[in-house]
């Protein structure tokens, strides 16, 4: 059952980070105060406040996110920490900013279940370091916006019945390997997957990491089949360097969120990122419009852009193309039908914006690794068995 929104979401339109943030920074007194989080395109970025340093922003996207040792700490541990003063992140980062002290706190997902982040605070030399009383109170501002954030979401979703069973998900979405394979992050949500889906991971950052032939990092949409033979989605991300999660290559698997889960996010999630920002709408019309298959021309023309410009920032900031969102647009509501089981293939196929049967049928197999007959049966008999 939904919960109720907060009554600070503004209708469930969006959490008050401001306010929340605000709060926290005349309590605390610290000089800023940040949400970050995990994406499906691997690593952190920092999401609230709409009011941040462009200095800040960027240097943080560009460099310093894998140096950010306190979050994923944060995130790993369970609990708030506090920055190593010695560390890069302070003296490479922090300090010329004029930042001496970090602390951060885990945060369940900001934007996504199942993408950790974290509530980030920044002193002065001058405000002095974080005490462990002040880690106490980081940790239940960072409790107070998990649960904003929960109502948020649950308001905008609305009231469902559950997940659908194929997207029986671990408990969390994105996997950190090294490049020999051994999971640095998440290896509870690891074991969660069946074992030929752990083993080709694996597989997958030792090969990717020996391909990275000098580059800093690569990006590549991957589809893995689980012992069913369906199809998982994930953005693989290789940084040759990752210093905040140990030495050498590091691997993110980023389980790619639902079309539905995709279209929940609003551009208020995302205030510190203008273009970001400016993109979400994109997405929303093509979740309206998926079933006509609208033009990149058409996509990008809703949020004022040149085709060319609009492909490349949306896939560099979301983690897929235009072209993947609107197939799983597709896909999605072609399950959903598939278990309704009331209707013939071929009207599914006109119904999800598919030329005819047959090319629903390949495009199907190609996204799903199933034949749509064949995924009904193994959904149906998911089903079953969960229910047993």
């Amino acid at each position: 059952m939904a919960q109720t929104a907060h009554p600070n979401s503004s209708r469930g339109e969006h959490p008050s980070y401001r306010q929340a943030l605000e709060t926290l920074a005349k309590d605390l007194g610290v000089a800023e105060a940040l949400i970050l989080s995990t994406l499906p395109r691997g690593g952190l970025q920092i999401l609230q406040p709409q009011k941040v340093s462009e200095p800040l922003l960027k240097a943080y996207g560009r460099d310093f996110q894998v140096k950010d040792d306190a979050s994923w700490q944060a995130i790993t541990r369970g609990e708030a920490v506090k920055a190593s003063p010695n560390g890069a992140y302070v003296e490479q980062f922090l300090k010329p900013l004029g930042f001496e002290y970090a602390a951060a706190a885990p945060l369940s997902g900001p934007v996504f279940d199942g993408y950790a982040g974290v509530l980030q605070v920044l002193r002065t030399a001058e405000q002095g370091p974080f005490t462990d009383a002040d880690l106490r109170k980081l940790t239940e501002a960072a409790r107070r916006i998990d649960g904003l954030v929960s109502s948020t979401r649950a308001s905008r979703a609305g009231a469902t019945d559950g997940d659908p069973v194929w997207t029986n998900l671990p408990s969390a979405r994105i996997f950190v390997l090294s490049g020999d394979g051994q999971v640095r992050v998440f290896e509870n949500a690891f074991e969660e997957l069946d074992e030929r889906l752990r083993q080709q991971m694996i597989q997958e950052a030792r090969q990717r990491t020996a391909r990275l032939n000098g580059e800093p990092s690569t990006t590549d949409r991957v589809l893995l089949p689980d012992a069913a033979g369906d199809h998982w989605t994930f953005n693989a991300v290789v940084y040759r360097d990752y210093p905040a999660l140990g030495s050498g290559p590091i691997v993110f698997f980023c389980l790619q969120p639902a079309s539905p889960e995709w279209g929940l996010v609003r551009p208020t999630d995302f205030q510190a990122d203008p273009e970001l920002t400016r993109l979400v709408p994109a997405l929303k019309f093509m979740q309206q419009e998926f079933h006509r298959s609208p033009t990149l021309v058409e996509i990008a023309k809703t949020v004022h852009l040149s085709p060319f410009h609009f492909h490349r920032r949306f896939t560099e900031l979301l983690g897929l193309t235009p072209k993947h969102f609107l197939l799983e647009c597709q896909i999605h509501e072609a399950k959903t039908q598939l278990l309704a089981g009331d209707k013939e293939l071929a009207q599914i196929a006109a119904d999800c914006g598919f030329a005819h049967q047959s090319h629903f049928t390949s495009r199907f197999k190609q996204a799903t690794g199933l034949t749509p007959t064949r995924w009904r049966r193994m959904a149906l008999d998911r089903n079953k068995n969960s229910n047993n």
